[in-house]
């Protein structure tokens, strides 16, 4: 597999580091890997702030708060996703580093941890995985990014 990540930086709160890039990418990298997709892809991964991402929210989801991270999936249908030309334009995440800082805190580990975290969770939710549908969808999501969590080290 290929993977091209384009990111981008739109808050100043929080300074974004070659570290932080590379932990995002190697995230995305392995959940896909833990999928078996074996593409080309391309993904967009904006950083932005809790104002930001809670204009998102309430424009694309109608919930006016601030969230950790949104996901724009490019396909609603996965099962044609075999026959598409390369590279795979799989979709966006948008990643509060604001809420990422604060959840990280609360619970005890780095926002380099939290990041990778909401990373993971992001690209399932990109590859068609929706923990919101079911409490079953959402034990397989879950189980899921735990143990792609595991396999990058956190």
């Amino acid at each position: 597999m290929v993977l091209s990540v384009e990111f981008k930086d739109e808050q100043e709160k929080i300074e974004v580091r070659a570290a932080m890039r590379s932990i995002v990418r190697k995230a995305i990298f392995n959940t896909l890997a833990y999928e078996g997709f074996e593409k080309e892809v391309e993904v967009s991964v904006t950083f932005t702030d809790n104002e930001q991402i809670r204009e998102l929210n309430n424009q694309y989801r109608n919930k006016d708060c601030a969230t950790d991270v949104l996901s724009f999936p490019m396909f609603d249908d996965f099962s044609e996703m075999d026959m598409l030309p390369e590279p795979v334009l799989l979709g966006d995440i948008v990643i509060s580093l604001e809420r990422a800082m604060i959840q990280g805190h609360h619970l005890y580990h780095s926002i380099y941890h939290e990041v990778a975290f909401l990373a993971v969770h992001s690209t399932l939710h990109l590859l068609g995985y929706d923990h919101e549908t079911s409490k079953e969808d959402e034990e397989v999501m879950f189980a899921k990014q735990k143990e792609i969590m595991e396999i990058i080290g956190f």
